[in-house]
């Protein structure tokens, strides 16, 4: 079965299905590291967003790329994300602003808003507000509408290409859908054969919205990230070990890892898998020289565990599955 190498968006853009994920890379030598190994192999797609604090280190290198001449701005496609704390009209524009001089480029290719809920930001300090124990402070419902519109300005000033939403339910989609002048190009949101998502993949692919998979991998390394918050670990689905998708492996002389990603491009859903090692990054490029057959990708189908295989909670710490806005 071929795979396309690229979702179409609109406006004839096009986004290579394998992109390099960089949420938790924050590291400046081994994130320059990492993106200068992608962009070698061939990756073009890279994903982002302000609340990574790498979007200035992923401007560097690129800098350093376009500057030589290996590359041109055209050649790449760069995402990146409105904060939470950036989800009301008036602040839309200054954190994209402020995400385009952190990656100092005249435009990115997709802007998405990052999380339906909104939280509390200081603009005197420049700073999101946090309560007691250090964790952000949320605010009331969102009117999604109006910050839509705003991000719709943003591809009329140029500043954007596309436009589209990020761990967004389907009622809320709708919500866009009813009232935008210009539709999401694109969902992002937790996928892989664990927690496949197909009620929300299929309603996207309808309504021609791409769908880009995070944590393609179940996120193998996030009890780190739970740690690091002061979390307790959690039971994390062990995808790359999992025997079904080991015995397809084997049979294909790939990685787990290979075999899962290709089970989503097959499914028409790109991937960014996040990575800093040059072993991994060459691995998960290397996806387009063999297909799944039909009963491969059926026994991968039936891995799915619905919301036993979620890994990302989104309670950072609290509850929040009382908000308005809560899209789980």
């Amino acid at each position: 079965m071929a795979t396309a190498m690229f979702l179409n968006l609109p406006r004839g853009l096009k986004m290579p299905v394998l992109g390099l994920g960089t949420w938790q890379a924050k590291d400046k030598g081994e994130l320059e590291s990492a993106l200068n190994t992608a962009l070698e192999l061939g990756y073009r797609h890279i994903d982002t967003a302000y609340i990574y604090e790498n979007e200035k280190i992923i401007g560097d290198v690129l800098k350093q790329w376009f500057n030589s001449g290996k590359l041109k701005r055209e050649d790449l496609f760069i995402t990146t994300k409105l904060p939470m704390f950036g989800l009301k009209p008036d602040r839309v524009e200054y954190f994209l602003k402020k995400s385009l001089e952190n990656l100092q480029l005249d435009y990115v290719d997709l802007y998405l808003i990052h999380f339906p809920i909104g939280f509390k930001f200081d603009t005197s300090t420049g700073r999101p507000v946090v309560n007691d124990k250090r964790q952000l402070v949320p605010e009331g419902k969102t009117d999604h509408v109006a910050v839509w519109k705003q991000l719709e300005e943003q591809v009329d000033a140029g500043r954007v290409k596309t436009i589209g939403l990020s761990n967004y339910s389907i009622s809320q989609i709708e919500t866009i859908l009813k009232s935008a002048r210009i539709k999401p190009a694109n969902l992002q949101v937790e996928i892989h054969v664990y927690f496949q998502q197909r009620e929300l993949v299929d309603f996207c692919q309808k309504n021609g919205i791409t769908v880009v998979a995070y944590s393609p991998l179940a996120a193998p390394s996030y009890n780190k990230v739970l740690q690091a918050m002061g979390r307790e670990s959690k039971k994390l689905p062990d995808i790359l070990g999992d025997p079904v998708v080991n015995k397809i492996a084997k049979k294909h002389s790939k990685t787990p890892a290979q075999i899962v990603l290709r089970f989503l491009l097959q499914r028409g859903i790109a991937a960014i898998p996040k990575s800093v090692t040059p072993k991994r990054i060459q691995e998960n490029i290397n996806v387009f020289d063999f297909s799944l057959d039909e009963n491969e990708f059926k026994e991968l189908w039936n891995l799915e565990a619905g919301e036993k295989g979620r890994v990302h909670d989104f309670n950072m710490g609290f509850d929040l599955k009382d908000h308005p806005d809560w899209p789980l």
